[in-house]
């Protein structure tokens, strides 16, 4: 994955991280339609997947490869702990 775009989803980590109450309000505002905690991850994790395609297509000019994608996959896996904490 692009270093910069990268260092752009760490941001968008740390944002949602710092910001926490917002999250919680958001799924406690959704609870009625899911409130399992996958429905909570596939929240947080649709903000990151945004920041992602998003900064992929303003700094790289072009949507994700197929590699790009599995690697943020892989990135979002190996912080799943660290966005579990937000609720």
């Amino acid at each position: 994955m692009d270093e910069i775009i990268l260092k752009k989803i760490e941001q968008k980590i740390r944002d949602t991280v710092s910001n926490k109450d917002e999250i919680k309000q958001l799924i406690e505002m959704l609870s009625d339609v899911d409130d399992s905690n996958s429905f909570a991850l596939g929240i947080v994790v649709g903000r990151i997947y945004n920041t992602f395609f998003y900064q992929s297509k303003r700094i790289l000019d072009r949507e994700p490869t197929k590699h790009e994608f599995e690697e943020f996959l892989e990135f979002v896996k190996n912080k799943k702990s660290t966005l579990e904490d937000l609720w």
